[in-house]
């Protein structure tokens, strides 16, 4: 049986203010705050992510607080993040988020699907999905959403890249995808994307790609993306996916342990960041599911520096 991804893990992008960037996901989108970090490998900035009622893998969009300038889009780059709801919450959502001040765009189809485009505060392009009930996502008793219209996890991502063959090539013959179909960008009609589904496929094992070969290339900042994580269910499966892609020829990581789950890293021809998660074993590996996200964790390997990786975090 061929390897497979079983969806989209985690996307990860970056802010510059965690304070409003917390406030943004948690009070508006009424996302659960489902671990509160620091990124492994900078200390001084949080790792905040946001996920389901249940912090389920797949469900989360995570942030590394860095101060940065804004984000400079461009193609080479995650250009709209997919967030999957109830289709009837559409209207919600359009309501709640301009009541909230958000940039908020037309109701769109997507791949056969209604979906509504808007910005956070520091212009990160996200997008609701209408995902027709399929799939994960466990609602929050304390979101203020009511249940039926909560965000139930990660959509289809959306890339940028000026040349597609190489792209694809890395999604079908390394990360065994199949391409699924093609539908008019909706914000440039003259424009493709291009549709790759992975193992269960559905809205939450989706990859769009759109070639645009007229912008400049992304200069990553605040409001941008930093990767894309897809889902592969544990350790040994990991191995396997190491072994893949160092087969093609791929440069990667190899395999990094980051507590809550095992990844590796690779980045596709046009340089856009790539990791594998792995599910397991989950938030809720130091911490129970009813406090999660409460207060600052740390991985083992940092918990005897906790004093002053506390003393230079900035208040949320």
């Amino acid at each position: 049986m061929a390897l497979s991804l079983g969806g989209l893990h985690h996307l990860t992008a970056i802010t510059a203010d965690a304070s409003g960037n917390r406030r943004f996901y948690t009070d508006v989108l009424g996302m659960r705050l489902v671990k509160k970090t620091v990124n492994q490998d900078d200390t001084s900035a949080y790792h905040l992510f946001y996920g389901d009622g249940a912090a389920n893998p797949g469900s989360d969009v995570t942030f590394f607080d860095w101060p940065v300038p804004p984000n400079r889009r461009g193609t080479h780059a995650v250009a709209r993040t997919g967030l999957r709801v109830n289709g009837a919450a559409l209207d919600y959502w359009r309501a709640r988020l301009e009541a909230a001040g958000a940039t908020v765009g037309a109701v769109h189809e997507r791949n056969g699907r209604a979906s509504l485009a808007f910005e956070d505060p520091e212009g990160q392009r996200l997008l609701l999905v209408d995902d027709g009930g399929v799939g994960t996502g466990e609602p929050w008793d304390r979101s203020p959403v009511p249940a039926e219209h909560q965000i139930r996890g990660l959509g289809p991502m959306t890339l940028s890249v000026p040349r597609l063959d190489p792209t694809e090539a890395v999604l079908t013959r390394v990360m065994n995808m199949e391409k699924t179909g093609t539908y008019p960008f909706p914000d440039a009609p003259d424009k493709t994307v291009h549709v790759y589904s992975m193992g269960p496929g559905g809205a939450a094992a989706e990859l769009h790609v759109v070639v645009e070969r007229d912008l400049p290339q992304e200069r990553q900042g605040a409001g941008g993306v930093h990767h894309v994580a897809f889902r592969t269910p544990d350790y040994d499966t990991l191995t396997e996916w190491a072994d893949r892609v160092r087969s093609f020829g791929v440069p990667s990581s190899g395999e990094v342990e980051r507590h809550y789950f095992r990844s590796l890293y690779f980045r596709e021809p046009n340089g856009i960041l790539f990791e594998i998660a792995t599910d397991i074993p989950g938030f809720t590996v130091d911490e129970p599911l009813a406090t999660v996200g409460e207060s600052l964790s740390l991985p083992p390997f940092l918990e005897g520096r906790r004093a002053s990786i506390e003393r230079n975090l900035k208040p949320l």
